[in-house]
């Protein structure tokens, strides 16, 4: 028999005119691959094509939009803002840091008003975008998102050391930034016991040395502190060297952080440190442009 009957598909004006999805019909979730994604971002990275890596982005931005894919859209968002905050662009990083708030309650992250029950995956989006509010200067900001996230990885089991070893370095930065000396080093001293069970971890424990050297400096001044400013400086040294020849640290990476800590070597007078590591990352960078 004929079924001539009407369905719904048959009235229900699209949701979407190219594919045609009916309003009110569940759309299904078509994945981009996240992992593929990051990969690719880091070579682009690597290479420092800023160019190519937003483009990437933006591609598979669009891609996750069409697919309905929420939780890609928030990956990209994490590292759309990772991109712009190392690009110096403040409008860019800030609106791709909002939408991934938004995106954590839409797919319901968030937990309660104080973080209980919230994914670690919401815990690594606030850390960071509160990363780019600090690099701009924001501080109230980003403590803000630092206090969201240190209460959800604080109240969960299986937040792995680097994450939450990353986020004690850089509360620490913004209790600096701040004024707030002692919270400072005493984020930052939590930052190297986590860092210190991290495989391949030398190069945050070395930025956390000479970001305590800077804190002392500010706290105490070079002369009351002088000596043991000295000593995490010899530290951080002995750490990027070890992290140079390791098979843990990625060559783009060590590239980028000897790349940062080469001023703090010259402001506090290590001048041979800072031509062995800015070196460094200048051969880094020109044998990965190869």
């Amino acid at each position: 028999m004929d079924d001539r009957s009407l369905k719904k598909e048959d009235y229900v004006e699209p949701d979407c005119v190219l594919c045609g999805t009916p309003y009110g019909m569940d759309v299904p979730v078509k994945a981009v691959p996240q992992q593929r994604i990051r990969e690719k971002m880091d070579e682009y990275m690597e290479r420092r094509d800023f160019d190519g890596a937003i483009r990437h982005l933006r591609y598979w931005m669009e891609e996750a939009k069409l697919g309905s894919d929420l939780g890609g859209q928030l990956m990209l968002c994490n590292e759309m803002v990772g991109f712009y905050r190392k690009t110096g662009e403040q409008k860019e990083a800030y609106e791709s840091g909002e939408e991934a708030l938004r995106l954590l309650k839409a797919l319901g992250m968030t937990g309660d008003e104080k973080g209980h029950n919230a994914s670690v995956s919401a815990g690594t989006t606030f850390v960071n975008y509160a990363t780019a509010c600090n690099s701009f200067g924001d501080n109230e900001k980003s403590m803000e998102l630092f206090r969201k996230a240190q209460e959800i990885y604080e109240n969960s089991s299986n937040v792995p050391g680097e994450l939450i070893g990353g986020l004690y370095n850089n509360m620490a930065l913004t209790c600096s930034a701040l004024g707030w000396y002692d919270e400072a080093l005493s984020y930052y001293e939590k930052a190297l016991e986590r860092m210190q069970t991290v495989r391949g971890g030398e190069p945050e424990q070395a930025i956390t040395c000479l970001n305590m050297a800077d804190t002392l400096e500010a706290k105490l001044g070079m002369e009351q502190a002088e000596d043991r400013i000295f000593e995490l400086l010899d530290k951080a040294q002995a750490l990027l060297e070890e992290a140079g020849g390791s098979e843990f640290v990625p060559k783009g990476y060590y590239a980028y952080v000897c790349r940062n800590c080469v001023p703090t070597f010259e402001h506090f007078g290590y001048f041979i440190a800072a031509e062995e590591f800015s070196r460094a990352a200048e051969e880094i960078s020109r044998a990965l442009d190869e």
